[in-house]
């Protein structure tokens, strides 16, 4: 597939990294010449520098054949007059926008053919706010991603001494939970993928994915690890776009406090949040911290765009004694370091962020693409049509699929029942099927599982 990635930012370039390690051919468009030649050094695309929304930077880059135009550069105008400029004189297929601005993004038919032609709309803020509430809503959870609507959801955990799972083996969670169906997608230990059997023993300090219905999740958590209470007291540091949204969806639900630097700021928060309490100042103010009893705080976030900001305040709060912190990091070469230790959750929004660009990406009937564990392993959501002459997968026993290698089949999402994979489970057409890859080299012939046959047509 020939791609124009248009911004050479964390995103264009984490994109461009998943891309051109597929066969894709990739093409980078930025201003600034030194991040295009460090891309350039590091991958296999093409780079071209130049403003992302002139016609003549747009034909270098290859418009003029392009199946994708990306336009994730830093300026919402810019990228939906890329999109413009790519529809009307190169008639490009299928064009993707990130668009921040809520202001844009509430406009009913704006973006359109007829309007501006944007095929997917991406808001980065949105993305991570709903993964933060999902993290919230699962306490002890390190990842938490919703399939089918949530109506299937795959979770990560730490492994702890005390669980009852814990030393055991894996086919003794069903001697556990008679009544609740769950399956391991994979394990990590010490950074290595683990493919889960019956006979793997869970070793504390794993991190293990599972995949259950939305209202067994809890249950399978607490084989893993003793369960955390619910939250309840909430403190973010960062009033912007995340933390402005993240307050509006929990305030009914928790006792949230935001602490924002800038007084404006402040008094539009307070206008604008109905329960949320917002203090002017910083979050790593010792004195104010304790003031606001961060103790009692269940989780503390850090949601500024300062990455350092949010390391040193995370640090003080955890020391201050706020049980949990989770703290949003833009340089993914961070997420790795700090992550485990006195900060519990790191999040890089370009890799949840990530996933959604991805699903549009791949071939195949692709509903999905969830990035896991900062991007070394995936889980796709993926449709399976077509009959049992044309199709790889409808008709077959799991057992009888040639799945790649380190690929695992979690469960397959039937009109509203959530079937757990198991080795004699057959797949029907309309399933939507939930798959594991904990090596993306093989993501390719993931793709090619799901495509339909000419003799379909």
């Amino acid at each position: 597939m020939k791609i124009i990635i248009l911004g050479a930012g964390q995103v264009g370039g984490t994109l461009a990294e998943h891309l051109a390690s597929e066969a894709n051919d990739i093409t980078v468009v930025d201003t600034d010449g030194e991040r295009l030649r460090d891309l350039g050094d590091r991958l296999d695309i093409r780079t071209v520098q130049g403003r992302a929304s002139f016609p003549t930077v747009l034909r270098q880059a290859g418009a003029d054949d392009a199946d994708m135009l990306v336009a994730v550069t830093n300026s919402d105008e810019t990228n939906m007059v890329a999109c413009q400029v790519a529809h009307t004189l190169f008639h490009t297929p299928t064009k993707i926008a990130r668009v921040r601005e809520a202001a844009y993004l509430t406009r009913a038919g704006l973006f359109d053919n007829d309007a501006i032609p944007v095929d997917v709309l991406i808001s980065p803020e949105q993305v991570v706010t709903n993964y933060i509430k999902r993290l919230i809503e699962h306490p002890g959870a390190l990842q938490v991603i919703d399939f089918a609507e949530g109506k299937a959801q795959l979770v990560a955990v730490k492994a702890y001494y005390g669980g009852p799972l814990v030393g055991q083996q894996l086919r003794q969670l069903r001697e556990h939970m008679p009544n609740v169906d769950t399956r391991v997608a994979a394990i990590f230990r010490r950074d290595r993928p683990i493919m889960p059997k019956g006979d793997t023993v869970i070793e504390a300090d794993d991190e293990v994915f599972f995949i259950a219905a939305k209202a067994h999740i809890r249950a399978v958590m607490s084989e893993m690890r003793r369960l955390d209470e619910t939250y309840k007291r909430i403190v973010i540091a960062g009033g912007g776009q995340i933390g402005e949204r993240l307050a509006e969806a929990i305030e009914s639900r928790y006792q949230v406090k935001i602490i924002e630097m800038n007084p404006a700021r402040c008094r539009y928060l307070s206008d604008t949040l109905d329960s949320t309490v917002v203090l002017q100042g910083s979050a790593s103010d010792r004195d104010l911290l304790l003031e606001e009893n961060i103790a009692d705080a269940d989780i503390f976030l850090a949601l500024t765009n300062d990455d350092e900001a949010n390391i040193m305040s995370s640090l003080l709060a955890k020391r201050l004694g706020a049980k949990k912190v989770m703290t949003i990091i833009n340089n993914p070469a961070y997420v790795d370091l700090i992550q485990g230790g006195d900060i519990d959750i790191a999040i890089s929004p370009q890799l949840a962020t990530i996933g959604t660009l991805l699903a549009h990406v791949r071939r195949g009937d692709i509903v999905s693409v969830h990035s896991l564990r900062r991007g070394a392993a995936e889980a796709i959501e993926a449709i399976a049509h077509g009959d049992a002459k044309s199709s790889k997968v409808i008709g077959r026993a799991i057992e009888n699929i040639g799945l790649p290698p380190g690929t695992t089949i979690g469960a397959i999402i039937r009109d509203e029942e959530v079937l757990i994979a198991h080795d004699d489970t057959v797949i029907e057409a309309g399933d939507h099927v939930i798959l594991f890859l904990v090596d993306k080299k093989h993501i390719r012939d993931v793709e090619k599982l799901f495509h339909v046959g000419l003799s379909f047509f």
